[in-house]
């Protein structure tokens, strides 16, 4: 088969091979899946540089996310088993951990629903405990993770800002169904949060980005806020001043989704539940701006790397179903 493997660490455009490979062999409890489609994600890109809490041995294949189908048939989700990832024909993955793909979504819609959009259900409900009628503010909305939560908070009855870099990014969050978008890039964050919201701010801020987008979220969070702290894809972790969380009485709000699925892996299986609903009313759709044979996936890797994306790329093998 042809996989993607990472034998040293670095960029992905650079470190990311397309070879001949066996077919991976299942170990106990795991199950053979035929890759129909590979999301492409942010960890992707870490896991290559050797910058991701989870550091597979040499070579592997990256790809964390896919839509497979299993020997016997059915189109399921799953995150693959490093070093076994999703950037090949097949992969391999924990038989627990399955889920069925929704019927409402294509190959690459469902390969790009797990990992975001239960990172944002678990945390706008669980963690921020987000309210209907309530503002909720998005960091890179534009985004794959950032997409994911404008839909999740439009079906949960709130008003969303989107936060985006550039015009045509602008016009993707208006799209998703943003109430008032603004472009970093040519407009004071703070200023208009706060134009927008009557001076109050937003009640629930969802950051993935980190660095200078967490200084303007504890510019513009209302009294009894939540800063949702969800990655750091600028490469900047910031140090918040808990004195300024004080006094002006807002919570941050942590979120390791990956935790659940040790410490509450029911919780998993419930989230699929209510996001296939949601998807089975068209409240939520997966944005895939691109759909990649996997000959490109390491360019593919590479711009979601560098933050050029928009919505979801997702690498669909030859022959596979999109």
């Amino acid at each position: 088969m042809r996989a993607w493997q990472v034998h040293r660490n670095g960029e992905p455009g650079e470190v990311m091979r397309l070879v001949e490979a066996p077919r991976p062999v299942p170990g106990d409890g795991q199950v053979l899946l035929r890759v129909r489609a590979a999301n492409v994600n942010f960890p992707d890109a870490l896991l290559c540089r050797g910058q991701y809490q989870v550091t597979p041995p040499l070579p592997f294949t990256p790809g964390v996310e896919i839509c497979g189908e299993t020997e016997d048939g059915r189109r399921v989700i799953a995150n693959p088993a490093l070093p076994h990832g999703g950037f090949a024909e097949y992969a391999v993955a924990d038989a627990a951990g399955l889920l069925p793909a929704p019927d409402a979504l294509d190959d690459a819609e469902a390969a790009a629903l797990h990992i975001g959009y239960q990172t944002g259900w678990f945390g706008l409900h669980r963690r921020a405990g987000l309210r209907e009628g309530e503002t909720l503010l998005v960091h890179a909305a534009a985004g794959g993770v950032g997409s994911a939560a404008v839909q999740l908070g439009k079906a949960a009855g709130a008003r969303v800002i989107g936060v985006v870099g550039g015009a045509d990014k602008a016009r993707v969050a208006r799209a998703l169904g943003c109430d008032v978008v603004v472009d970093r890039r040519a407009a004071d964050v703070v200023a208009a949060v706060k134009e927008a919201t009557g001076g109050r701010g937003a009640d629930v801020v969802y950051d993935p980005v980190g660095g200078a987008a967490y200084a303007q979220s504890a510019k513009c969070v209302a009294f009894e806020g939540r800063i949702l702290v969800v990655g750091f894809a600028s490469g900047s972790i910031p140090s918040p001043a808990l004195n300024h969380a004080l006094v002006k009485n807002y919570s941050i709000v942590g979120l390791h989704w990956g935790l659940y699925a040790t410490k509450d892996p029911a919780s998993l299986a419930d989230c699929h539940e209510r996001l296939t609903e949601l998807a089975a009313k068209g409240a939520i759709k997966p944005l895939v701006s691109e759909r990649a044979p996997l000959a490109d996936a390491a360019a593919a890797v590479q711009r979601v790397a560098d933050g050029t994306t928009t919505g979801r790329v997702v690498v669909v093998p030859e022959g596979a179903a999109a």
